[in-house]
């Protein structure tokens, strides 16, 4: 595969990355700490994320804890997690934030289940239509004199190698979420 198409692998990376990074923040019944990482909290005028204004344990399997490195963000913080779709309420000592993580519902797992499948079927759009892209791109250059027709039909071949070696990385990654969800 020459140059010009790497763009388009890396596109697809990028578009594998996003997902894993989305699934990541869905939460299956135990602490995970990726839960927070779109959550940002207001430090002195500026957006910044949980993580880097405070240390985030998991004590417990169903707890995260949150301790602000600077005493005085406590509320902050708990109201930028009031503020956010995590859908936990924040327990707070004056020092330390807890969240306490309940037992899924059996329909809470099938409705996360759901959201993780449709992000996986939109990783698989983003995925075609790079493709679509990428073959335009080839079209172009066939019609330009950059490629001769074989070089054309190997390159469509090629790109639709990867199309299908990345979607069978978001299906992956979207069924061992979705094993992860439905695990009671």
């Amino acid at each position: 595969m020459d140059d010009a198409l790497k763009v388009y692998e890396d596109k697809m990376g990028k578009t594998i990355s996003n997902l894993k990074e989305e699934l990541s923040t869905i939460r299956a019944g135990r602490a995970n700490p990726a839960v927070l990482n779109k959550i940002t909290v207001d430090y002195y005028g500026q957006a910044t994320p949980i993580a880097q204004i405070a240390s985030v344990t998991v004590p417990e399997a169903r707890i995260l804890q949150i301790q602000p490195w600077d005493k005085g963000q406590v509320k902050a913080i708990e109201k930028a997690i009031n503020k956010s779709d995590i859908g936990i309420n924040p327990s707070n000592d004056g020092s330390v934030i807890r969240l306490i993580f309940p037992e899924l519902t059996e329909e809470r797992r099938k409705s996360l289940a759901k959201d993780v499948k449709k992000k996986g079927e939109a990783a698989k759009v983003a995925l075609r239509n790079i493709r679509r892209d990428a073959n335009d791109f080839i079209k172009k250059q066939e019609k330009a004199g950059e490629y001769t027709e074989d070089d054309s039909k190997k390159a469509v071949a090629d790109i639709q190698k990867l199309t299908d070696k990345y979607s069978e990385t978001a299906e992956k990654e979207t069924d061992a979420k979705t094993k992860e969800i439905m695990t009671v």
